[in-house]
């Protein structure tokens, strides 16, 4: 079983790298290609999209943390 607080760690610094390694590979490229893309968008439009990012960031790692629990 995964370490949730490890989890949400690892998503939180890079999303989607806490679900896979919860075992849910699939969610984590998605979470990943989502930041990816906000993470692009964020530096061409601005200080908006970048909170959204952080919003994200901080989703991906509540959701690794339930998924590994």
């Amino acid at each position: 079983m995964a370490n949730p607080i490890l989890a949400a760690i690892l998503s939180f610094i890079i999303p989607g790298l806490g679900q896979a390694y919860a075992g849910d590979i699939k969610k984590g490229l998605i979470f990943l290609v989502v930041a990816i893309v906000l993470g692009i968008i964020a530096f061409f439009t601005g200080f908006l999209t970048s909170i959204i990012s952080l919003i994200f960031a901080i989703y991906a790692a509540y959701d690794a943390y339930k998924l590994s629990q």
